[in-house]
C-alpha cells in the first residue's frame, strides 16, 4: 500500500462465515466507506448469497467474478457464468448457489439518495468467526474498533450484542442491545429484535423481554 491506495486479490482476504455462506469481507479489509462492497465464495452446490430481500432500501449489483452461479430471484432461476452482472432493486427476494467449484460473486449495495452508513455486520461476521476459532483478542479488537469508529450508530451496538449473545455473554449482549434500542429513534431495529436467531440465547431472559416491550 502506498499513497492511500491498495491492491489485493480476493483470494488473499481472510473469509468469514455468515448465514450459511462464506463471506469475503472486502469493505472491512479496505475500510471502504462509499458503499457496501463484499464478495462471496463457494464450491459447487454451496450457498453463495444468503437468502434475503433488501428491506432497507438498498439496490444491489452482483458480478460473477469466477466460476458460475445459479441465482434465484423471486420465483425465477437464472444461470450466471463468469462475467455476468445481476442487478436487483430493493424488496426482491434473492439468493444464489455455486454451480462450479471456486465460484466468487462480488456484491455492491447502496440506497439511492442516501449516504452509505454501515452498521458493520460484515466486520462482526469476521469477529464471530475469529471468536469461534478461539481468536478472542482478534475478535475483541474488531468489536472495539467498530464501536470506536461509530459509537452513535445503533446497528454497531446491535451487531455487538448479537456477537456477545452467540458467545454466551448475556450481560455484555444486553448492554449493547439496550444501547442499540436507545440510539434507534426510528424503530428500525424492532423487527431484528423479534426475529433474529442470533438473539435466541437471550429470549428467556426477563431483561431481553423488557427490550421487546
Amino acid at each position: 500500500m502506498s499513497d492511500g491506495y491498495e491492491i489485493l486479490s480476493l483470494d488473499e482476504v481472510e473469509t468469514a462465515s455468515h448465514r450459511g455462506s462464506t463471506l469475503i469481507p472486502v469493505r472491512h479489509v479496505l475500510g471502504f466507506r462509499a458503499a457496501g462492497v463484499n464478495a462471496w465464495k463457494a464450491d459447487a452446490g454451496g450457498q453463495l448469497i444468503p437468502p434475503h430481500a433488501e428491506d432497507s432500501g438498498n439496490e444491489e449489483l452482483y458480478a460473477v467474478v469466477r466460476g458460475r452461479a445459479r441465482f434465484t430471484i423471486g420465483e425465477e432461476d437464472a444461470e450466471a457464468p463468469a462475467g455476468t452482472l445481476v442487478f436487483l432493486p430493493p424488496e426482491v427476494f434473492r439468493t444464489a448457489v455455486a454451480a462450479e467449484d471456486d465460484t466468487i460473486v462480488f456484491a455492491v449495495g447502496g440506497t439511492v439518495g442516501k449516504a452509505f452508513d454501515s452498521g458493520g455486520w460484515d466486520s462482526f461476521a469476521l469477529a464471530h468467526t475469529y471468536r469461534q476459532a478461539g481468536r478472542v483478542d482478534d475478535a475483541k479488537a474488531i468489536v472495539d474498533a467498530t464501536i470506536a469508529e461509530k459509537p452513535g450508530h445503533w446497528g454497531v451496538h446491535y451487531n455487538a450484542g448479537c456477537l456477545e449473545s452467540l458467545a454466551g455473554n448475556a450481560d455484555a449482549a444486553l448492554e449493547h442491545l439496550r444501547r442499540a434500542k436507545e440510539l434507534d429513534t426510528d424503530g428500525e431495529s424492532a423487527q431484528y429484535f423479534r426475529e433474529d436467531s442470533d438473539l435466541d440465547p437471550l429470549r428467556d431472559d426477563p431483561r431481553f423481554q423488557e427490550l421487546l416491550a
